[in-house]
């Protein structure tokens, strides 16, 4: 499915090209020194990072006119494809976030803990108020396993496990391609996926969930 200008609001994903291309080299600098042994690493505590992040600093000013002032990063991740790790993502929606520790809070289960951190599933509509930045450090074409959305499906909750694949055949498929520096917005629910690569190369994106709201029941977003 090819759209002209994807947007957000409309089909849950949509393209600002160019939009770190100012900070692209202060990035990769960052990272630099993040080991990458699995498909994805957690991010926290990197020096200059939140920086960047933040709602008033070059990445996080994405978020604000989508969530406003009060717009946050609470979860980073680092994916780092290429011809050694080459891996698929089927499709799905994200459905946990990072706290600081386990509270019992009605509404919010069940738990696990992903690299050391406690992770829960919130109630849906509280990732419905959530969006994610995904910043390219390096091109991504059709072939080198581009994110996969599913326009739409971010306005329909928590889609059960055995209607996704009906889901998407009845939303379509969009290829969010990118250049170095792009910035790709989704809504955090979305139903999304990702190939092995077909001609894989170096393919590093930053993940970064933004939220605008506290949690309840003595719950504190984790952060970065």
């Amino acid at each position: 499915m090819n759209l002209a200008e994807p947007s957000v609001v409309e089909h849950g994903a949509e393209r600002h090209a160019g939009a770190a291309v100012a900070i692209l080299a202060e990035l990769q600098a960052i990272l630099a020194t993040v080991p990458i042994d699995n498909a994805g690493v957690r991010l926290r505590g990197l020096p200059g990072l939140k920086t960047l992040l933040d709602v008033d600093g070059p990445i996080g000013t994405l978020a604000g006119p989508n969530l406003g002032p009060a717009a946050k990063p609470v979860r980073a991740l680092l994916f780092d494809k290429s011809a050694k790790n080459n891996w698929s993502l089927s499709w799905h929606q994200d459905r946990t976030i990072a706290v600081v520790e386990r509270r019992d809070t009605e509404g919010f289960g069940p738990w696990t803990i992903k690299a050391g951190m406690p992770h829960v599933e919130p109630p849906a509509a509280l990732q419905a108020a959530m969006i994610t930045l995904r910043v390219h450090l390096d091109p991504v074409d059709e072939n080198n396993a581009p994110l996969l959305v599913a326009p739409g499906s971010h306005r329909m909750g928590r889609i059960p496990q055995a209607d996704i694949p009906l889901v998407v055949r009845h939303r379509g498929i969009l290829t969010c391609p990118a250049e170095a520096g792009d910035v790709w917005i989704y809504s955090t629910p979305i139903l999304h996926a990702s190939e092995a690569a077909a001609c894989p190369r170096r393919r590093r994106v930053l993940q970064i969930d933004y939220a605008a709201t506290d949690l309840p029941g003595g719950l504190q977003w984790l952060g970065i």
